[in-house]
């Protein structure tokens, strides 16, 4: 009886053990990508584990980037509000991402602001409905990038919260808005270079026709979803 008890008694103590490492490791890994205090607040006060392709919001890893949810607004290309509510879901990895790349644009005294993030299936074909043109919207009988939390449309805003010049506006579906295209002031062509090669040290791959679209590597791979976050 007295080994059944130092048995359980030790599994006990390992589970436990267990449990806490798991929870150190996601903090050690949250601190390697610069997360802010919410993330270890979030992960101490609930003891929980977050795995890379769980849907996150962003405001619960970092106050550091500006929002302008343009699909929140009718503020944007289709002239229509499809999401009830302004919030940026991504899946963590793509936080993370966001996150350790957002540090790099504040050494230098910009931060970026960020126009779309996850975008549900329901909403996709909300689009697709209104604008049924896949040079505009993708088709959400394939799904597109934003549909998988792996997209997000974004600039650059300087100290006081100021949209850099980036030679045409975000939703501007001309060969302006193209990385390839060059017949732009020098300093716009700056400013792309600059947006673009942050996004790329970090994981990210850009969209050759819209200079704000970035895609994190590998996101082509997470399913479609229709996750859909509650509104207060």
């Amino acid at each position: 009886m007295k080994n059944i008890f130092l048995i359980l008694s030790f599994f006990l103590l390992f589970s436990c053990q267990n449990s806490k490492t798991l929870v150190l490791a996601e903090n050690k890994n949250a601190a390697k990508t610069n997360f802010t205090d919410a993330t270890f607040v979030k992960v101490n006060t609930e003891q929980t584990i977050v795995s890379d392709t769980s849907f996150v919001n962003i405001r619960d890893y970092s106050s550091g980037f500006e929002l302008d949810m343009k699909y929140a607004t009718k503020d944007n290309f289709l002239n229509a509000k499809v999401y009830d509510c302004a919030e940026c879901y991504l899946r963590l990895k793509t936080v993370k991402s966001l996150i350790a790349a957002n540090e790099d644009f504040l050494k230098s005294g910009y931060h970026l602001k960020l126009f779309d993030c996850y975008r549900p299936l329901s909403v996709q074909k909300r689009m697709w409905k209104i604008v049924s043109d896949p040079q505009y919207v993708a088709d959400p009988a394939k799904g597109s990038i934003h549909n998988r939390g792996g997209a997000v449309d974004l600039t650059i805003v300087d100290a006081d919260g100021k949209e850099i010049d980036m030679g045409t506006p975000f939703d501007f579906f001309g060969e302006k808005a193209s990385h390839n295209y060059q017949n732009l002031p020098e300093k716009v062509l700056e400013n792309r270079k600059l947006l673009k090669k942050i996004m790329l040290q970090h994981n990210f791959l850009s969209f050759d026709s819209e200079w704000w679209h970035y895609n994190l590597k590998d996101a082509s791979h997470d399913p479609v979803s229709d996750f859909r976050w509650k509104c207060e």
